[in-house]
């Protein structure tokens, strides 16, 4: 790759141009094409990306969170009509505990810092999906073969890949 200083660094190096997009007005969100599912870990990858294209590892952290806490429930909400994102009466209030015990403090002012670099890395110990609880210590607590759902999930996955 040869740099030109006059380019735009992000497209230097191959890289969407997030901040742009952002001031432009562009509703930006995080996804993933499943090459993992934790979308913690593509939010810590997407802040590292934006550090590598700025060159600058000091930049792009509030932007980068921003897609996954604001901008993601934005663009579901324009498909769902129960709201998402936030818990209030009416709102699908789907809510995951993970196991995290922090080293440092845990306050209003680092909890995005704990989100990236500490939450991302927990075990999820909880889930709940409009009031009912779906695992609890780590527990499936839905009624199915976890071990048939699995298996048909490869034999799926086997026919899919043979169609490419």
């Amino acid at each position: 790759m040869v740099h030109n200083p006059q380019s735009n660094m992000n497209n230097a190096v191959g890289v969407a141009d997030v901040p742009a997009m952002l001031r432009a007005g562009v509703l930006v969100g995080l996804g993933t094409d499943a090459m993992t599912t934790n979308m913690l870990e593509e939010l810590r990858v997407g802040l590292w990306v934006r550090h590598l294209a700025a060159r600058n590892p000091s930049i792009g952290f509030m932007e980068t969170v921003g897609l996954l806490v604001g901008g993601n429930a934005r663009i579901a909400n324009r498909s769902w009509k129960t709201p998402l994102g936030v818990l209030a009466p009416g709102a699908a209030a789907d809510v995951v505990l993970l196991d995290y015990d922090p080293p440092t403090p845990l306050d209003e002012s680092t909890f995005l810092g704990h989100l990236v670099f500490g939450v991302s890395q927990s075990q999820v110990n909880t889930t709940i999906c409009r009031g009912r609880v779906l695992m609890h210590d780590k527990t499936l607590r839905l009624d199915l073969d976890e071990a048939a759902v699995a298996a048909r999930a490869r034999e799926l996955a086997t026919a899919l890949w043979h169609r490419f």
